[in-house]
């Protein structure tokens, strides 16, 4: 028999093999100060993408006094217990219900954690004999809450309607055979790359189809539609989505999330959501917090406004110049390039120490060999000088990453010479 942790002394993992060299710089880096456009690393000043404050509430003046009183007022930690024995206030059913009103739906439920939140609501609502069909690019937490099902689960290519349909009648079939339903999950804005799900198309495939549709709007929440209401509202459909789901870490600038749907499910939900049934309540700080925030995203339609007009800037001014942003038709915004892992560290570190400029790497197994991602999340605190500043930046990287320069300088970085 060998020794459960063998493996792990063995193999570190695709991504763990460059903790050595990476750790404390590109991945778990210590960014400091207030959450703004700009922020100090390793005590420098630098421009900000990696921060999904969207609208730029962190640090809005009403937000932190609501914050600050919420706290003074409440402590940090009551309510104490699980919202079914102990933890259920006024306040968190009036979240509830201001929510439910803002995306559309007859109720929601506040949870305590987006990730976990989705996870167990997949959970919850499928059986054995139910199927999954899923986005191959989804989330990890639609994915870790996949893995719980016990029944047959089939992902399609991302974002394509043929194979969307090809196993939708896949999961149809077997359904009939066992006795189950379907279940279809997409998110509403895809993380890495800024495409929205194919929400319109994709309601439209109910009148061939029977399936039940959950959506994930992390990124979509707060920052499209007319009000702000995500996606579905973006495309027309929110009326079609039977569970909607968004997390208030995001364009809420919070911790926590809920879903929406239709009363009698919202009721069903709460009674079998495991990770709120047997976990903490939400504070309520958090509570307080969430109410205000909200308020805010719904009577201040100029922090959306300047976020698009920032978002619209920086992509066409990367597009103006040649850069590869994909096909993303939301605020996150990727920056595709070519190079190996080393080079990417490499890169990185130079757009980090001469350009001041901060945001998310991303390499494999997240995305193919041999690409780079650089994922820049624009918000309504952004300048257009931060703007002007990134993108002469980002041609400055790309001549050295073509040129061979970061060719070169990656093996001082495979040496721990940061």
């Amino acid at each position: 028999m060998k020794d459960l942790f063998a493996k792990i002394y063995r193999d570190k993992g695709p991504l763990g093999k460059w903790a050595d060299q990476a750790e404390g710089y590109f991945v778990f880096p210590k960014l400091e100060g207030q959450i703004s456009n700009r922020m100090k690393f390793q005590g420098r000043e630098v421009i900000t993408w990696s921060i999904n404050d969207y609208l730029g509430l962190a640090n809005h003046p009403e937000v932190r006094k609501a914050d600050e009183e919420a706290v003074k007022k409440w402590g940090s930690a009551y309510p104490m217990g699980a919202r079914m024995m102990s933890g259920h206030t006024d306040l968190h059913e009036k979240l509830q219900n201001e929510l439910a009103d803002f995306v559309s739906k007859e109720a929601a439920y506040v949870l305590n954690f987006g990730y976990q939140g989705i996870l167990s609501t997949i959970d919850a609502l499928l059986g054995k004999d139910d199927v999954i069909v899923y986005d191959v690019d989804a989330h990890a937490c639609i994915i870790d809450g996949v893995r719980l099902h016990l029944g047959k689960r089939f992902t399609y290519k991302h974002n394509d309607l043929d194979s969307i349909e090809l196993n939708l009648a896949r999961a149809e079939k077997i359904a009939e055979q066992t006795g189950g339903g379907v279940l279809f999950i997409s998110e509403g804005v895809f993380g890495m790359r800024g495409e929205q799900g194919r929400l319109k198309e994709i309601v439209e495939l109910k009148k061939k189809y029977n399936f039940r549709l959950l959506v994930d709007d992390a990124h979509g929440f707060g920052t499209l539609g007319e009000t702000g209401a995500g996606a579905g509202e973006e495309q027309g459909v929110q009326d079609q989505i039977d569970v909607y789901f968004a997390t208030f870490a995001k364009s809420m600038a919070s911790t926590g999330a809920f879903i929406a749907a239709d009363k009698e499910i919202i009721d069903y939900l709460k009674y079998n959501l495991r990770s709120q049934m047997f976990a903490k309540s939400l504070q309520m700080s958090l509570v307080e917090g969430a109410l205000k925030r909200l308020e805010l995203i719904r009577k201040s339609p100029e922090f959306k406004n300047k976020l698009w007009e920032n978002v619209n800037a920086l992509q066409n001014g990367l597009k103006d110049n040649g850069f590869d942003i994909g096909t993303t038709t939301s605020c996150v915004t990727p920056v595709y390039l070519k190079g190996s892992i080393p080079e990417a560290m490499a890169l990185v570190k130079d757009l980090r120490e001469n350009h001041g400029i901060f945001c998310s790497i991303v390499v494999y197994p997240v995305i193919p060999k041999g690409l780079i991602l650089l994922r820049m999340i624009p918000t309504a605190t952004h300048t257009m000088e931060d703007i002007d500043l990134t993108l002469k930046a980002f041609s400055a990287i790309r001549e050295r990453l073509e040129n061979g320069t970061y060719k070169k300088l990656s093996q001082a970085l495979m040496e721990d010479e940061l």
